[in-house]
């Protein structure tokens, strides 16, 4: 059964019914990802019709937005902030001063923030926004497809129902998955958060070796994905390790051990694990710099 939220206005606490009720979701933001989030919430059933508000500062892209029949479209945080009971904030790190000048003087009292801002800690919003209840986010490129994951945290003032009103809404992008601290946030960007561009820089290379070895465009792209498709699949099905299923495909002195000799001879699994320790310190370092 499907929980969806009930916000009582009078004191800002959410309860749940089986019915669409009185709840307002701003997204701050219109990019990628804040872009992402809107859609799949919209095309959801936890709003009813023009409860999903989004605000972007670029003329361009709210006029865009106003094409759209299933956005409530602002271009003024004054306008939106004291009407919402969740606020996505889904600007780029280096937005926050700005945007917290501005957001600060129109929040209203149990008002829930969700960031989904890189290495932006709970406490600096709660300070900046003088609020307490905040949720951090990191979610990844697939939530564009519905096949995203979501890592979360939250302060401890926001309840287990309202968390559970939450999580549906992260979920309607793919999947999500609460965790203990801000250090596991961290964590996360390094694997989920940024884990889609090494497999898309894996990708790539594949694909220029393709090419190299003399494959059109097209066939070289479908070699690539129809292979990368199935292996997940087959990872997913079933419960050997990526070590297990490596020797199943690698035979002694044939052509697949030779490819895996060569990644080990040049140290690739330490690169790669190097890679996501890069982002997790950055998300760290984004942290402290907020």
């Amino acid at each position: 059964m499907m929980l969806v939220p009930l916000c009582v206005l009078a004191k800002k606490q959410f309860t749940f019914t089986n019915q669409k009720h009185l709840m307002k979701v701003l997204v701050i933001g219109a990019g990628n990802m804040g872009l992402a989030y809107a859609e799949s919430i919209a095309k959801s059933e936890h709003l009813k019709k023009g409860d999903l508000l989004i605000s972007d500062n670029a003329p361009a892209k709210t006029q865009e937005l106003r094409k759209k029949s299933h956005f409530e479209v602002y271009d003024d945080i004054a306008d939106c902030a004291p009407l919402a009971d969740i606020i996505f904030i889904a600007v780029k790190p280096y937005h926050i001063e700005e945007l917290f000048t501005k957001l600060k003087k129109h929040m209203v009292e149990d008002q829930i923030v969700i960031s989904i801002m890189a290495g932006v800690t709970i406490k600096t919003i709660q300070d900046h926004l003088n609020i307490k209840k905040v949720v951090r986010a990191m979610p990844n490129l697939p939530a564009q497809v519905g096949k995203g994951l979501t890592s979360f945290t939250a302060s401890d003032e926001v309840s287990r129902l309202e968390l559970s009103t939450v999580e549906s809404l992260l979920d309607t992008t793919g999947r999500s998955v609460r965790l203990d601290s801000e250090n596991d946030i961290d964590a996360s960007t390094g694997i989920s958060g940024s884990g889609p561009a090494y497999v898309f820089y894996f990708m790539q290379s594949m694909l220029e070796a393709a090419l190299d070895m003399g494959f059109s465009d097209y066939d070289s792209k479908v070699l690539v994905s129809t292979t990368f498709e199935g292996a997940i699949e087959l990872f997913k099905r079933n419960k050997l390790t990526p070590e297990k299923w490596m020797d199943k495909v690698a035979s002694e002195g044939g052509t697949t051990r030779a490819a895996l000799d060569s990644m080990e001879d040049n140290n690739v699994k330490d690169l790669i694990k190097e890679a996501a320790y890069a982002a997790f310190n950055r998300a760290v370092e984004l942290g402290k710099e907020s």
